[in-house]
């Protein structure tokens, strides 16, 4: 079997659903007609990217930071302790969380498609979906970290973890240094989505 051909037996594809192809159809004729800037879209596709829907996983990861009886449900049963907080959903039903350590740094992809936990993550980014990252992020994992500013000890051992419509990833990054009182808004405010991803690392406080 050719390699487009086990890409299409594989089963992360999911044809667009009925309202989906409407939505589609009714989007290109608004920007067909001029009643809708595509540039638009793409700003609100960028908000659920980067805003909206990142900021719940933000959430999940600030309250493992704050609560350790929560953190331990969290590593234990990532979909149930996500739920708690009124999060899942469609492409969240099954969630496993990896903690990154001193020790250990994890990263996540999807090798085959773009497999993503959307409820806690939002839209995957461009890249995510690249055939690029996808094959790099496996082979050469530091270079490709590296790539996006974030250059880890030689003495780290890195985990490329694997989604699939099966089982999707979020990592639990390390929490900075100096957060200590914080509260759990102000928490949140350091979590990227690229942090959740394993691509960068939470921000430090400002000050």
């Amino acid at each position: 079997m050719s390699e487009q051909d086990t890409e299409k037996a594989h089963h992360h594809p999911r044809p667009l659903s009925p309202s989906a192809l409407r939505a589609k159809a009714i989007e290109a004729l608004l920007v067909e007609k001029g009643l809708l800037a595509s540039d638009a879209i793409d700003r609100i596709v960028e908000t659920y990217e980067k805003d909206v829907g990142p900021l719940n996983g933000a959430k999940v990861v600030a309250h493992a930071w704050s609560d350790p009886d929560y953190k331990k449900r969290l590593l234990k049963d990532g979909t149930a302790a996500i739920a708690e907080l009124g999060f899942g959903g469609l492409q969240g039903e099954h969630m496993r969380v990896v903690e990154n350590t001193p020790r250990v740094h994890n990263i996540v992809c999807c090798t085959l498609c773009s497999c993503y936990p959307w409820p806690v993550l939002g839209l995957p980014p461009v890249w995510y979906k690249s055939f690029e990252y996808r094959s790099r992020i496996v082979r050469e994992p530091r270079a490709v970290l590296h790539e996006f500013g974030l250059d880890i000890s030689p003495n780290v051992e890195l985990r490329v973890w694997d989604s699939s419509s099966e089982l999707r990833y979020l990592v639990l990054p390390e929490r900075p240094p100096g957060t200590e009182g914080m509260s759990e808004a102000e928490l949140t405010a350091l979590v990227t989505r690229d942090s959740m991803i394993g691509v960068a690392k939470a921000s430090a406080p400002q000050g």
